[in-house]
């Protein structure tokens, strides 16, 4: 696998349920076409050329030692770290990714850094072992479908739906905080799902994240697209009340003014809320 040397790693992070943030790799191998946001940015600024360049990751071969520099320098201002917004933790097939990401856990669990993971690869059951890599961390999957040809086409070489939420269960089970970000969830002119099926499978996480999908020419075209995602998001919320799980809607899937009766189809109602 190739590397890069960097000269800083931890960072702030604007996004809105983060805090700070590590991307100790550059580039994903799991190619995902929604577009991806953090492949268009690195293309914008210059750092990747294409998509074929994007999936050839390169590990930050300095990661830890910029780590050992900058824990001192932000631990007092640190509410967690997330890992990672730029590309995958436990990027699949790679095993240097995994080997890297459970040096850094164990780094931060060291000076008691709570950790928030997500994922659309296949978290180690090593993970478990609290004293290592800490017991208040957070393990999040990205889950936005079950359905295997839709992942082929939009998330290519990522694990399968089903080993992620075999293994994020498997954390769960042995007393782990666990979550789903159900974003980019696609609509229904690029797939046709139920939406309470894929909830139903990922009931036993602690809080679920959902939002729309963005810069998808496709999507953005579907007639009903913001009624849609406002729907969606009910169903999402009511879905956690009920299992009194967290629950996170992204800033702009939901609207403000939330109406009890909801403006769909029939036909659209029955796409998100089928019973």
């Amino acid at each position: 696998m190739r590397s890069i040397v960097r000269k800083s790693l931890l960072y702030k992070s604007g996004v809105e349920y983060s805090d700070y943030c590590i991307n100790h790799v550059e580039g994903c191998s799991h190619g995902c076409r929604y577009p991806c946001y953090a492949m268009m940015l690195k293309k914008r600024c210059g750092v990747i050329k294409n998509y074929n360049d994007w999936i050839k990751p390169k590990l930050v071969s300095n990661a830890l030692e910029l780590l050992e520099n900058e824990i001192p320098k932000y631990k007092k201002d640190i509410k967690f770290v997330h890992l990672c917004f730029s590309t995958d933790p436990f990027m699949y097939k790679y095993p240097e990714v995994k080997k890297l990401t459970l040096a850094i856990l164990e780094r931060l669990n060291k000076d008691n850094i709570r950790s928030v993971v997500l994922t659309k690869g296949v978290y180690p059951k090593v993970l478990k072992n609290t004293i290592k890599y800490g017991s208040n961390n957070e393990y999040g999957t990205t889950l936005i479908s079950l359905n295997d040809d839709y992942k082929k086409r939009f998330e290519p070489y990522s694990a399968p739906f089903r080993s992620r939420i075999r293994a994020l269960k498997h954390l769960n089970d042995n007393g782990l905080k666990t979550w789903i970000s159900m974003e980019p969830y696609p609509t229904p002119n690029l797939i046709i799902q139920n939406l309470k099926n894929i909830l139903n499978k990922i009931s036993f996480v602690d809080k679920i994240v959902f939002g729309k999908l963005n810069y998808n020419v496709e999507a953005s075209k579907y007639v009903g697209y913001k009624e849609f995602y406002d729907e969606c998001s009910n169903v999402v919320n009511a879905f956690c009340e009920r299992r009194n799980i967290e629950c996170h809607i992204k800033y702009g899937t939901q609207k403000k003014d939330i109406k009890k009766t909801s403006r769909l189809f029939n036909t659209e109602r029955v796409l998100v809320a089928n019973i």
